[in-house]
C-alpha cells in the first residue's frame, strides 16, 4: 500500500446484505472496495485487485473462508495483505484454523459498522507508522527486510504472512528480551483485538518452521525471545 492512493479493501461474504452494508460504509470512509460472494471469486479478484485488507467470512458455498485464506496467502502479491475474518463461528477450533491459514484478525458477528470502521482506520494508521521503522535487521545469517516483507537466510529469500513477519521483526528488534504471550498479543495484534493466547504459539511455530529453530527460543512459563549470542 502506498500513501498516494486509498487503501484497497475486498469484502467476501455470501450474504448480499452484509456485502452492501460494508461496501457502503467503506466507500464512505474513502476506501477502494471490491466484493465477492464466494471464496473462489475472492481468490480471482485478489490476483487483479491486490487488496490491502480482506474481510472474509468462513461459512460460504463452494469454498469456505479458511481454504480461501490459505489460497490467498499463496499468491505472490498477497503475503503482506491483512486478512480479517468476520464470522458467526465462535468455536475455538474455527479461530485456530483461521490463524493457521494465515489470518491476522478474527471478529465474530453481528457486525457493528462504526466500530469496524474505527478498527480498520486504526489498522491503516498503524501500518503507516510501522513503515517508518528501521527497514532491515541483520542477525547472523538471517536478514529481515521490512521494506519488502522478506526474510533471507544466506542466499535463500522468502516472504512471510504479515503477522508472522511482524512477530519475527518485533522480537528481532529486542534481542535477548523475553516477552510474554500477552505482551506479544498487545504489540502485534493490539489491545482492541481479542485473540487467543494460543494464537502466538501458532505463529511462533510457523515462523520457526520457515527460519529454523536457532533464532526464537521458548522461556518456559514466561514467553519467547529472539536469541543473539
Amino acid at each position: 500500500m502506498t500513501s498516494k492512493q486509498s487503501p484497497k479493501v475486498l469484502v467476501v461474504d455470501d450474504d448480499l446484505d452484509i456485502l452492501e452494508l460494508l461496501k457502503y460504509n467503506l466507500k464512505k470512509e474513502g476506501y477502494e472496495v471490491e466484493t465477492a460472494e464466494d471464496g473462489m471469486k475472492a481468490v480471482s479478484i485478489c490476483k487483479k485487485f491486490s487488496p490491502d485488507l480482506i474481510l472474509l467470512d468462513i461459512m460460504m458455498p463452494q469454498q469456505d473462508g479458511v481454504e480461501t485464506c490459505r489460497q490467498i496467502r499463496e499468491l505472490p502479491d498477497m503475503s503482506d495483505a491483512h486478512v480479517t475474518f468476520l464470522t458467526a463461528r465462535t468455536e475455538e477450533y474455527s479461530e485456530v484454523a483461521a490463524f493457521e491459514a494465515g489470518a491476522d484478525d478474527y471478529i465474530t458477528k453481528p457486525i457493528k459498522p462504526r466500530a469496524l470502521m474505527s478498527r480498520i482506520s486504526a489498522l491503516f494508521r498503524k501500518e503507516s507508522k510501522s513503515s517508518k521503522k528501521k527497514p532491515q535487521i541483520v542477525a547472523g545469517n538471517l536478514t529481515i527486510d521490512r521494506s519488502s516483507y522478506t526474510v533471507s537466510i544466506g542466499d535463500d529469500q522468502f516472504t512471510l504472512p504479515k503477522k508472522e513477519f511482524e512477530l519475527l521483526y518485533f522480537l528481532a528488534q529486542h534481542p535477548n528480551k523475553v516477552f510474554s504471550r500477552d505482551e506479544l498479543l498487545q504489540n502485534i495484534w493490539g489491545t482492541d483485538v481479542y485473540v487467543l493466547a494460543r494464537t502466538v504459539d501458532v505463529h511462533i511455530r510457523k515462523v520457526r518452521e520457515k527460519i529454523g529453530e536457532g533464532y526464537i527460543s521458548t522461556v518456559k512459563g514466561v514467553g519467547y525471545k529472539f536469541d543473539i549470542a
